[in-house]
């Protein structure tokens, strides 16, 4: 374990290959689901060591009903004049321009970072990504649990106002540099991920543009078409044909469960497995076939039952390879 508390000082010495700077963020939104928006943003811009250059904060209109106000404290009263996210894009774009992005928890505030910028039509320029989680891991922090208090708590950073964007950024930023800096003296690599810009749309549209719209009867939103709706999978056609072989290739029909953050969205990933034939499991059981996660040491529940039931854990990026060539099932036709 790494004795972080005394490293806040600059290493002596600095990996060449640690990124140039970084952009700490944090957002709350209506909700956990991928029709749910944004509703605030911070963002810390850090340099290369860790030090906070500028920050930066806004609410935005989701044109919707706001989610948990007992949360966030933002109501609609307090959105409706709010910008939309099309309309802060840009600004917002130039804070996260040439840095890594860093969250707790990053591929919660990536995939809405994502879809957002998907509705309205552009592009992050962002490309990698860190989960302060992940690098708490790393480090081997004795934490109690993977709350951003904890964090916090662990660095003696004190927070202000939780769930408020600005003051949880900040907390982040303080207890990031320190972690920073431990991870440089002791020659840690970041766990650093791709960021993926999300670009299908469904409809053919963006949703429409317009101030706070009253929700409608049955409680549904009314801003029209939402980025990739949600739909439920076909079953898979094909007979499970068991576990999957360390060293051998996948079959059509195994059963395949992920766990934890993903480079590529989760959901996109889901979808090319699906399509070369495979089952997604949603739960891990002695029936499942592989397990698909970066952090095989994470202690969720799928991969200790992973250890319990002896199935075989692959990371992302082998999970990628294995899927360009995947075996026909049993009796079907090669394609």
């Amino acid at each position: 374990m790494l004795d972080d508390r005394t490293t806040a000082a600059h290493p002596p010495t600095w990996p060449t290959a640690y990124p140039e700077g970084y952009a700490v963020v944090d957002v709350e939104t209506t909700g956990l689901a991928r029709e749910d928006r944004i509703v605030s943003a911070a963002v810390y811009r850090l340099d290369a060591r860790g030090d906070v250059q500028d920050h930066w904060y806004t609410t935005v209109n989701p044109q919707r009903d706001p989610g948990p106000v007992w949360i966030h404290g933002l109501t609609s009263a307090m959105l409706a004049d709010a910008p939309l996210f099309a309309e802060i894009a840009e600004e917002f774009a130039a804070r996260l321009d040439g840095r890594v992005l860093v969250a707790h928890n990053a591929v919660f505030d990536w995939s809405m970072i994502a879809r957002e910028y998907a509705r309205a039509q552009r592009t992050p320029p962002v490309r990698q990504r860190l989960c302060t989680i992940a690098l708490s891991k790393e480090l081997g922090l004795p934490l109690p649990n993977h709350k951003l208090e904890s964090l916090a708590a662990h660095f003696g950073v004190v927070q202000q106002r939780a769930h408020h964007a600005l003051d949880d950024a900040r907390v982040l930023a303080e207890a990031f540099r320190p972690s920073l800096r431990a991870a440089a003296s002791g020659g840690v690599r970041l766990p650093l991920l791709e960021c993926r810009p999300l670009t299908e749309w469904v409809g053919g549209s963006a949703p429409a543009i317009g101030r706070q719209t009253a929700r409608r009867a049955g409680g549904s939103s009314g801003y029209g078409a939402s980025w990739r709706p949600s739909r439920k999978r076909p079953p898979c056609p094909h007979p499970n044909p068991g576990r999957y072989e360390p060293g051998g290739a996948l079959k059509q029909g195994m059963r395949v469960a992920f766990s934890g953050d993903t480079s590529v969205e989760r959901e996109l990933l889901e979808d090319r497995a699906v399509e070369a034939g495979l089952h997604i499991a949603t739960s891990l059981s002695r029936l499942t076939s592989l397990l698909v996660t970066n952090d095989p040491d994470s202690g969720t529940s799928k991969t200790a039952k992973a250890k319990q039931f002896g199935t075989p854990v692959i990371d992302e990026a082998a999970f990628g390879q294995l899927l360009r060539d995947v075996e026909p099932a049993d009796g079907a036709a090669s394609g």
